[in-house]
């Protein structure tokens, strides 16, 4: 199985709209991302569906910055 299609699976989440929105990511940002938000992906991808939901949400913020790049690029893709 090709990285893509790991990271394709694992976007596969308990809630459509964290479906859309990581898929999303996955397929317009991962590719051109830098290493370290390539791993911050890979890191929110192995989030519970209610933390992650609550960063994308901004009710809760990451003390990992790379995280919370990652995170603020999802949440600006809300808005495209």
């Amino acid at each position: 199985m090709s990285e893509m299609s790991r990271l394709r699976w694992l976007c596969r989440r308990g809630m459509k709209e964290l479906d859309l929105l990581l898929n999303h990511y996955l397929e317009r940002f991962y590719p051109s991302a830098t290493t370290s938000d390539q791993q911050a992906f890979r890191s929110i991808l192995e989030m519970p569906d209610p933390e992650l939901n609550d960063l994308i949400l901004g009710r809760t913020v990451s003390d990992n910055q790379d995280i919370a790049r990652v995170i603020m690029i999802l949440q600006d893709s809300l808005v495209d």
